[in-house]
C-alpha cells in the first residue's frame, strides 16, 4: 500500500492527499508533525527519507518520492485514470504553469521554515510576519486572478470543467490564505474555482480538519 508521510496543515501534503483521493487510491497516513518534538521532520529517521526535511514523502512499495508536484505527476503516469493532466501538450503546459506559479512563486515565500526565520533570526514581530505572508499571497493570487479572467479556457475549474493539477494546487493555497486572513475579495474567479472544488469528495476528504493528526 502507498504510504504518505505528511502533516495535516502542510499545503504540499494537502495537494497530494487531494490527488490520491481523486484517483481513488487508498493509502496509509503517516503523520509528521512539523512543530512537535522540535519538528518531527528534522528527526534522523525522517531525514533518511527526505534530507530536505520537508513533507510530503510518498512511499509506493519502496519507491520513495518527494516534492508534491513530482509526486502528483508520478501518480498520474502510474495510475492514469482519472487524469489530472490534460491530453494536449499545450493544455498540460498551461495547467502546469498555474500549479508552478503557486508552488514556486507564492508558497515558498510563506513556508514554515521561512516564517520561522523571519521571527527567530530576523526578529520580526508576529504582525510583521503576518504582513509579509499576506503581501506575497495576495500579490500572487492577484496575478493568478488576472490570468484566469483573461483566459478563454477557464470554466468551472482552471481548465474548462475538468479537474486538473492546477485546481489541486489552488485549493490548499486558498485554505492557507483564509487561515491567515488574507484579503480574497479581489479574486472572485479563483474563489469560484475553490468553491466548486470544495463540493467534491476528493477535496472535502483531504482538507486539514479531517486528517488523523488535525488539532
Amino acid at each position: 500500500m502507498i504510504k504518505l508521510h505528511n502533516y495535516f496543515r502542510s499545503s504540499a501534503s494537502y495537494r497530494v492527499r487531494i490527488a490520491l483521493n481523486f484517483k481513488g487510491l487508498p493509502y496509509e497516513y503517516v503523520p509528521v508533525h512539523l512543530l512537535k518534538d522540535g519538528g518531527q521532520q528534522l528527526a534522523p529517521s525522517f531525514r533518511t527519507l527526505n534530507p530536505d526535511s520537508l513533507t510530503p514523502v510518498l512511499d509506493d512499495e519502496g519507491q520513495v518520492l518527494t516534492q508534491s508536484l513530482a509526486i502528483i505527476e508520478y501518480l498520474d503516469e502510474t495510475r492514469p485514470l482519472p487524469p489530472l493532466l490534460p491530453r494536449t501538450a499545450v493544455e498540460r503546459a498551461y495547467v502546469r504553469s498555474i500549479a508552478l506559479a503557486i508552488a514556486c512563486e507564492i508558497h515558498p515565500l510563506n513556508n514554515l521554515r521561512v516564517l520561522r526565520y523571519l521571527v527567530k533570526t530576523l526578529a520580526l514581530s508576529e504582525e510583521q510576519k503576518n504582513t509579509w505572508y499576506r503581501h506575497w499571497v495576495e500579490q500572487g493570487l492577484a496575478s493568478l486572478e488576472a490570468r484566469l479572467v483573461a483566459e478563454a479556457r477557464t470554466g468551472l475549474y482552471a481548465l474548462g470543467d475538468a479537474i486538473t493539477i492546477a485546481d489541486v494546487v489552488i485549493v490548499p493555497q486558498i485554505f492557507n490564505a483564509q487561515r491567515m486572513d488574507c484579503n480574497l475579495g479581489s479574486v472572485p474567479t479563483v474563489m469560484r474555482i475553490y468553491d466548486h472544488c470544495m463540493q467534491l469528495p476528493a477535496f472535502i476528504d483531504a482538507q486539514p480538519s479531517t486528517q488523523p493528526d488535525a488539532e
